[in-house]
């Protein structure tokens, strides 16, 4: 799961690549906790724009990081976000929690 992480625009930025699945949600969860804990940005976007698949366990890698960021009394966007995980998102109201672009 290639998974990158840049700073823009005074932003954190993790750009995450292939499937969101229960294969790979452990490694992206503990790349976005390394990178919150070692960065502790107050601003964090997801990249998802080269997303191919995610099931309800991109789900749980969004709203852990949801959790982190509220903690260090950041914010979370999501953004670029492909078709099929939209719908995913959009079936779970992900949208009234996090911020979808």
């Amino acid at each position: 799961m290639p998974i990158t992480i840049d700073k823009q625009n005074g932003a954190t930025v993790i750009s995450v690549r292939g499937e969101i699945d229960h294969h790979s949600a452990r490694t992206i969860m503990e790349n976005i906790d390394h990178t919150i804990s070692s960065a502790l940005p107050m601003r964090l976007v997801l990249d998802l724009s080269s997303v191919t698949f995610m099931d309800s366990s991109g789900i749980a890698v969004l709203l852990r990081a949801l959790r982190q960021m509220d903690q260090l009394g950041g914010n979370l966007r999501v953004v670029g976000i492909p078709p099929q995980p939209r719908r995913v998102l959009d079936a779970a109201g992900i949208g009234r929690l996090i911020t979808l672009e």
